[in-house]
C-alpha cells in the first residue's frame, strides 16, 4: 500500500491534486491519502462511492501508527521534517514532494545522503509536477530494479538503527534520561519555583549550568 499525506498545512493546487489523484487510480495499487478537510475531494474518486483499492482520510490520521503497518511500502510525503523522522524511523521508503521552506533540504537529506526516497522533481516552492514524473517515483520506490530492493534495505536497516536509539542504553534514551537529570537536579538546586522559570525560559536567559 501507499501511503500519501501532505503534512498539517502542505496544500496542492486543484490541477495537482488531479494530477495525483488521476496517478494513483491507474497505477493500480492499494492507497490511503490524508486530505485536509478544506481541500475537497478529488473529482476522479466520486464516482464510486464503494473503493477497493483507495482509502481517503480526512483531517488528521495517526500517521506513525499506518506507517508502521506492514502492508504499507511507500509514503509519498511533503518532506516535513516529522514526516521525514517518521517515515525513516519506520523504515519506509519515500516519495519526496516538497513543498516550501526547509523542506527541500530534508529532500536531500532523504535522497542523497540516507538514499531512501526518490524525487517527484519540482524544483521551486508550489512548482507542478506532471502526473508522468509522480507515476515515475512511485514505480522507482514501490519497483525500483535493484536499486529499489537496495533502498528499501538501507530504509529498513535505518529503522532498526532509530528503534535501537531509544531502548535502554540507546543513544536518544541516554540524552532524554540526561535532560531529565539535569532538569531535576536544576530544581533541586534553585527551588519549586525554578520549575516554572524552566518551562518559561526565553532566548534572553541564561540557564545555570
Amino acid at each position: 500500500m501507499v501511503y500519501v499525506s501532505f503534512g498539517s498545512i502542505g496544500r496542492l493546487s486543484p490541477p495537482q491534486m488531479a494530477d495525483l489523484a488521476r496517478t494513483l487510480e491507474t497505477s493500480g495499487r492499494n492507497f490511503m491519502w490524508v486530505i485536509k478537510g478544506s481541500d475537497g475531494h478529488p473529482e476522479e474518486f466520486k464516482e464510486e462511492p464503494v473503493m477497493e483499492r483507495r482509502m481517503v482520510v480526512r483531517g488528521w490520521a495517526l500517521q506513525v501508527t499506518i506507517l508502521s503497518h506492514g502492508a504499507v511500502g511507500g509514503f509519498i510525503t511533503h518532506c516535513g521534517w516529522n514526516s521525514t523522522l517518521e517515515g525513516v524511523c519506520v523504515g519506509v521508503p519515500m516519495v519526496v514532494w516538497p513543498l516550501f521552506a526547509e523542506q527541500f533540504l530534508n529532500e536531500k537529506l532523504v535522497v542523497d545522503v540516507l538514499r531512501v526516497g526518490v524525487r517527484v522533481g519540482v524544483e521551486r516552492p508550489s512548482g507542478l509536477v506532471e502526473g508522468e514524473a509522480i507515476e515515475k517515483a512511485l514505480e522507482e520506490v514501490m519497483e525500483g530494479g535493484e536499486e529499489g530492493v537496495l533502498r528499501r534495505m538501507r530504509a529498513r536497516e535505518l529503522g532498526e538503527m532509530a528503534r535501537m536509539a531509544v531502548e535502554v542504553g540507546g543513544s536518544s534514551y541516554v540524552n532524554m534520561t540526561r535532560l531529565i537529570e539535569y532538569v531535576s537536579e536544576y530544581i533541586q538546586v534553585y527551588g519549586k519555583e525554578a520549575e516554572e522559570d524552566y518551562l518559561l525560559l526565553s532566548f534572553t536567559r541564561e540557564v545555570p549550568p
